[in-house]
């Protein structure tokens, strides 16, 4: 179904039809979800919803004790995949070409924005376009709640609207992508609203990183929505066992029996005191602190927070490193492992699309590769995980020595050298200088 098909049958070709498309329920209550999570990610938990209480006649301010684990643990997954940056591989010519690309339009930048989004909203969304100062290869995030992505019946990207308000007066701004055009609506003037500008569009569609979410094929799902319920609860029993252990301070004066009434203490002594009959009896009555049991609750709760989100208990200093072989390392990031890799495999996806519109760019500017140059390309994510730097060396030594890997592979996967083509020119000149050497 193409986008005119979709516009006559979905909405009576309605020349507007997009101010009609992005108040559709679907897209308000994946937009809603957004800023929630948002919102919660900038501290607006459960917790700070609780009241003021009377105690002992008198207002009581609760705990609000705000445990910002989420921002920690979605923080920790987009580092662990992208915190070093990617490695290109493929042909040489190809691999030349796309490390320029890369470099001139900051995708290591780009990369790790549209992770974020992917991890914190299921959903992030990238539009390629050609700078038309520098002519360099560029991309924009589009913020995830001001995008409606709109698919036909079969699940295809038909077109993309991007929706948002801004300025002092908040303008209502539309911009609409097809495969070929770019039209921009806004109610900035006038009041109603009209077309702006036009253009032709040669990134194509935004491209739509996701996650899996078994409800909607079509979008992610929020990592954040696997554990945020253990959070609160971590919060709700942290804030409440303070308020209890202020309360044990303030014990509850108790007399049993007869207190006398006449006569008395003299009221201008310092401390005062009480009167009580031969048969009464007077204490102070506190609360009982079971520590063990809010200590093994709450640890119980933070162990499945780390499972659940398949974070390393090492990375929250919840674990003792002390005396570990590299083996045992290796067994403690083995979720998070799994959790980096069924990310990088979403965030391919993605890349795969880009890398095509990247070589269609490309070959408008008269650079063409081959079929098999274009097959060539690849990355490697290089996942921050703890590693014996040692054992690396030596095992490149061994396969250089057996004939079982290259140069430049061996200088990519050396974890003391950052610029490959750099350090490929520096060991060229030097290979030069020393066979002048020896022919002198």
């Amino acid at each position: 179904m193409d986008l005119n098909e979709y516009i006559k049958i979905n909405h009576n070709d309605n020349p507007l039809w997009f101010t009609e498309e992005v108040k559709q329920f679907h897209h308000q209550k994946r937009v809603l979800e957004v800023i929630k999570t948002k919102k919660y990610l900038n501290g607006k938990h459960a917790i700070m919803d609780r009241v003021v209480e009377q105690y002992n006649g008198q207002p009581y301010q609760p705990k609000k004790i705000l445990l910002q684990y989420g921002s920690l643990i979605l923080n920790l997954s987009q580092t662990y995949l992208l915190g070093n940056r990617l490695t290109i591989t493929g042909s040489e010519d190809v691999a030349k070409e796309m490390k320029r690309v890369y470099k001139k339009g900051q995708y290591d930048d780009v990369d790790f924005r549209l992770l974020g989004n992917m991890i914190k909203f299921g959903d992030a969304y990238e539009i390629l376009f050609v700078d038309s100062k520098s002519k360099a290869i560029k991309s924009k995030v589009i913020e995830n709640e001001n995008a409606y992505p709109v698919y036909d019946d079969e699940g295809e990207l038909v077109s993309f609207i991007e929706h948002y308000v801004a300025g002092e007066e908040a303008n209502e701004y539309f911009i609409l992508f097809s495969e070929t055009e770019v039209q921009k609506y806004s109610t900035i003037g006038t009041g109603k609203l009209h077309l702006i500008s036009k253009s032709k569009n040669a990134g194509g569609l935004p491209i739509h990183y996701h996650n899996v979410n078994e409800i909607n094929p079509l979008f992610g799902k929020s990592d954040l929505d696997d554990f945020a319920g253990i959070i609160d609860q971590m919060e709700d029993i942290l804030s409440k066992f303070s308020d209890s252990f202020y309360k044990h301070h303030n014990a509850i004066p108790v007399i049993t029996g007869q207190q006398l009434t006449g006569g008395g203490i003299n009221p201008h002594i310092v401390g005062g005191g009480l009167q009580l009959d031969d048969d009464a009896d007077f204490k102070l009555v506190s609360v009982n602190l079971n520590e063990k049991a809010f200590e093994t609750i709450y640890n119980t709760l933070k162990q499945e927070l780390l499972n659940i989100s398949s974070t390393p208990a090492v990375s929250l200093n919840n674990s003792d490193v002390s005396n570990l072989s590299e083996t045992s390392m290796k067994i403690l990031f083995t979720l998070a492992d799994m959790k980096g890799k069924m990310n990088e495999k979403y965030l391919r996806n993605g890349l795969e699309s880009r890398f095509e519109k990247v070589f269609e760019l490309l070959n408008r500017k008269g650079i063409e590769f081959t079929e098999d140059d274009r097959d060539s390309l690849d990355v490697v994510f290089n996942y921050s995980k703890p590693q014996n730097e040692t054992e690396i060396i030596d095992n490149l030594v061994s396969l250089k020595g057996i004939g079982a890997i290259s140069n430049e592979t061996a200088i990519e996967i050396n974890p003391y050298i950052s610029n490959t083509a750099q350090e490929l020119e520096r060991l060229n000149v030097s290979k030069v200088v020393e066979d002048k050497t020896v022919e002198e």
